[in-house]
């Protein structure tokens, strides 16, 4: 992927400075523009059909403003990703899983975004696919598609607020094994059922831990060694 140079006149530096800030009302109706015709742009043609100059025209924007809010496409279809994921926690929230131990619970959730995610493959190609592609610059954008991966997972396992060391191993865990699946899911390397029985699998790991309400807690007695 060739990364796109912003000239100077496009990202003042005053855009930059203030990139941290809050936004306004208007500024983040703009960018839910920006996202919302990202999505539509991939969901037709994919990681290649997201192009910077159609992004623009779709969502009424100048190009010169999309690049100050999206260096590159990469940090725009990694964005968009934090975005449907976002979405798609609130739908949780409104109709949480259901299940009797904080493993259980978790497997639903994420199953339940997969199959959000497979019902648009082109969308969900492109954004594993920018997911994939992102250096250190896409940081900050990653780093949001994460935290709320882990706000996911956290609220299945009884929304706890200060979840522990190994609560949180866990969890980073679970995130990578559900990201690979998703991508060999896309490449046709595995099958739903294997998609299923990976994600059941790795979050009996929750049950290693203090899972909270509704969890298991570890078992008491001696670890046995390898």
């Amino acid at each position: 992927m060739t990364k796109v140079d912003i000239p100077e006149v496009e990202v003042p530096g005053s855009a930059r400075r203030s990139a941290a800030a809050p936004l306004t009302e208007r500024q983040r109706e703009r960018r839910r523009r920006i996202l919302h015709a990202t999505a539509r742009l991939a969901c037709r043609g994919g990681f290649e059909a997201v192009q910077m100059r159609e992004v623009a025209e779709s969502s009424q924007v100048a190009l010169g403003t999309l690049y100050r809010y999206f260096p590159s496409k990469v940090h725009l279809l990694v964005a968009t990703m934090h975005d449907q994921l976002e979405q798609l926690h609130g739908t949780l929230r409104k109709s949480p899983p259901a299940g009797e131990t904080a493993a259980d619970r978790v497997a639903q959730a994420l199953m339940r975004a997969f199959g959000a995610l497979q019902r648009e493959p082109r969308l969900a190609e492109a954004m594993a696919r920018a997911l994939t592609f992102a250096d250190r610059s896409v940081s900050p954008e990653a780093d949001q598609v994460s935290r709320q991966t882990t706000a996911i997972i956290l609220d299945a396992m009884g929304g706890l607020e200060n979840p522990t060391p190994g609560q949180l191993s866990a969890v980073r865990v679970i995130e990578h094994t559900w990201l690979s699946t998703l991508i060999t899911w896309l490449a046709g390397r595995a099958s739903l059922a294997q998609v299923r029985v990976d994600i059941e699998t790795v979050c009996r790991l929750i049950d290693l831990t203090d899972a909270g309400p509704g969890g298991r807690a570890p078992r008491p007695g001696p670890v046995a060694s390898g």
